[in-house]
């Protein structure tokens, strides 16, 4: 197939350059650079106290602490697409600023598809074995790209770099889920990277829900990991399904403890995005961050070190922080 011929990874970020010089933008905003775009992976759990507010408040209230929490998408008009980053997609983290643990093999996986976890009789893809690996070093490269805006004890405090402009449309690949406690709502997000990235899609999965039957932490991601190994399965059969060959899976899985007067709520998504101009203005030509990693393009780009975001002991998670490598 001929699908992607000529259209290299150079290509996609040289064109994937939107016009403001300090906010990204939505893919297929005016202006761009050309026909690329970058996707980025962000999974957001939070939720609010009902004292006062009614559920549609409540909902439109957890939701949009979610959008603010950890990489910051706040204040965008959020579309919904379908689940993929294509030939003329890259992703922040792995293709271009790539995350440390990635580039120089580091990472190690969380279990593979099939594994030990799995049924004794399940069917070995014809792929062979997929190692399945945590997604904290992309969710981090997003965090590094877009800030964040952290809850501390005096309020808040602003660390924002190059989120999406306020006001912009940006489509993302998403899925939510909120509602009243008690119980743990809980946001799962994964990539499986595709072999032919000239023919075939990396693919995106997003999923939400609540689990009320879990009593404590532990049982809440013992039941996550369930969640996780089956998503990672089903990201290879969808592969097999589309004739498309993932050879590697990022997935990751958080979760809050919601009290029965609290409204929770959990969200997974991708954003797809064209780059602030000041993101690259550092090099020679935007495809220079292909062989950068992330830190040497905050280096370039004179950013300091974010800082560690605050605990939160109601969240826990898998495959999300750097402990939770292996």
């Amino acid at each position: 197939m001929a699908i992607g011929k000529g259209f290299s990874l150079s290509d996609v970020v040289n064109g994937a350059i939107g016009n403001f010089p300090g906010n990204c933008m939505g893919y297929m905003n005016p202006g761009a650079s050309g026909s690329g775009y970058i996707a980025t992976m962000k999974l957001s759990v939070d939720k609010v106290d009902m004292t006062g507010l009614d559920p549609g408040a409540g909902g439109i209230v957890s939701y949009d602490r979610c959008e603010k929490d950890d990489a910051y998408i706040g204040q965008i008009n959020m579309g919904t697409a379908s689940s993929f980053c294509g030939v003329n997609g890259a992703l922040w983290g792995l293709h271009l600023a790539v995350a440390p643990s990635i580039k120089d093999g580091s990472l190690e996986p969380l279990f593979t598809y099939p594994g030990p976890s799995y049924p004794p009789d399940e069917k070995l893809p014809a792929q062979g074995i997929v190692p399945v690996y945590p997604v904290w070093p992309l969710l981090d490269a997003a965090e590094r790209l877009f800030g964040r805006v952290d809850k501390t004890g005096d309020g808040e405090t602003d660390l924002r770099r190059f989120p999406p402009l306020p006001g912009a449309h940006v489509i993302c690949a998403n899925k939510d889920a909120s509602g009243m406690g008690p119980g743990f709502y809980w946001s799962a997000i994964g990539i499986a990277i595709a072999d032919d990235r000239e023919t075939q899609s990396n693919l995106f999965i997003e999923d939400c829900g609540l689990d009320s039957n879990s009593g404590s932490h532990a049982a809440a991601e013992a039941t996550l990991l369930t969640h996780l190994q089956s998503v990672a399965k089903s990201m290879v059969l969808c592969g097999q399904d589309q004739d498309a060959t993932y050879t590697s899976i990022y997935i990751g899985g958080k979760f809050i403890w919601t009290r029965k007067d609290e409204w929770g709520c959990s969200l997974a998504c991708a954003p797809y995005v064209v780059l602030a101009e000041d993101a690259v203005e550092a090099f020679p030509q935007p495809a220079t961050l292909l062989d950068l990693t992330i830190g040497e393009w905050e280096d370039a780009v004179g950013l300091p070190p974010l800082p560690p975001a605050p605990a939160d002991l109601d969240v826990g998670g898998i495959g999300v922080r750097p402990e939770q490598q292996a």
